[in-house]
């Protein structure tokens, strides 16, 4: 199934189904929002499948993506990940990082409390802090045990997001130094308009990874196609990792990190921060600059066969705050 929430004067919006070319959508019967629905998955999704099938046969109305919230404009709890080797080690290279411990994800705890919809325009303060996209993959789980390994966390992963992870690079490296994690360095983060069960993908979803690319464009140029499948560890692994030592609230978002593949001199890149790395090995400093206000960062992951999937991401930057 495919679902997207519109706006209804609430906060939280009205959940609907979208159809399998992510052109109709229709009201979800008996459920009000994705959250709910996650809380109450297992009573709650079978009677939408019925109701999906009628849509993919031709019913509801048309589906307008620009108008769409994220599919959860607000949940429990995001977590990140920092799952794309390539990504990682490219950035230890480059600016004399410690290398990842061994054997452990990389983790951390971000804004839960607001996800901006996919064609919002996203502001931010200034430019002076380094304004960056971080185009990733995510999973939205139901409960899931304190200590399940690996396989039952997999049987937690009811649905899957696409997501533009804003990051302040100028604030990130002062943050960091404290020890204490990100705070004014992690915005917001967007999503793609429509949510999608596993089995949509078909063999798409495969070893709890998305094997499909990601492609990323600023100002209409493409930056980036990197490929989805190569993370070091599963989003069952991930999802296992975030639940060692504590029980995972349903509506729990875990996201990928960075798409990256070892090729990205091929490929481009999901940020510009790794494309600055790369520049700064060949050219000894870098030439690509961060983002400034009216800069245009679109993202959409695409079937093999050309077929939407989560739909379009597609932000302008705009200056927001107090001056």
């Amino acid at each position: 199934m495919r679902f997207a929430t519109l706006p209804d004067g609430t906060r939280d919006g009205r959940l609907h189904l979208v159809s399998r070319d992510n052109a109709r959508c229709i009201p979800a019967e008996g459920v009000q929002t994705l959250l709910a629905l996650i809380e109450d998955w297992d009573a709650q999704a079978p009677a939408l499948q019925a109701q999906y099938a009628a849509l993919n046969a031709g019913g509801g109305s048309a589906f307008d993506p620009t108008t769409a919230l994220a599919p959860l404009p607000r949940t429990w709890q995001w977590l990140d990940g920092s799952a794309y080797d390539s990504h990682g080690e490219l950035m230890q290279k480059v600016f004399g990082l410690d290398p990842n411990p061994k054997g452990r994800p990389l983790m951390y705890q971000g804004m839960s409390d607001r996800f901006y919809g996919p064609y919002a325009c996203i502001p931010l303060p200034s430019t002076d802090d380094g304004i960056d996209f971080e185009g990733e993959f995510g999973v939205i789980c139901d409960a899931v045990p304190m200590g399940s390994d690996a396989r039952e966390a997999a049987s937690h992963i009811r649905l899957l997001v696409q997501i533009n992870d804003w990051s302040l690079r100028a604030i990130a490296p002062i943050e960091m130094k404290t020890g204490f994690g990100w705070v004014q360095a992690k915005p917001a983060c967007s999503v793609a308009p429509v949510a999608v069960t596993p089995d949509e993908l078909g063999p798409a979803w495969r070893d709890a990874r998305i094997d499909l690319p990601l492609e990323v464009t600023l100002n209409g140029e493409t930056f980036g196609r990197a490929e989805g499948h190569a993370m070091s560890y599963g989003f069952d692994e991930l999802v296992a990792h975030a639940a060692r030592t504590r029980d995972l609230v349903a509506g729990t978002i875990i996201g990928s990190g960075t798409v990256s593949n070892a090729n990205y001199r091929e490929i481009g890149s999901s940020c510009i921060a790794e494309r600055r790395a790369i520049e700064i090995l060949d050219d000894s400093a870098p030439r690509t600059p961060y983002l400034s206000f009216g800069d245009r960062v679109a993202m959409e992951c695409r079937s093999r066969e050309g077929a939407p999937v989560f739909g379009r991401l597609d932000q302008i930057v705009i200056q927001g705050g107090r001056p």
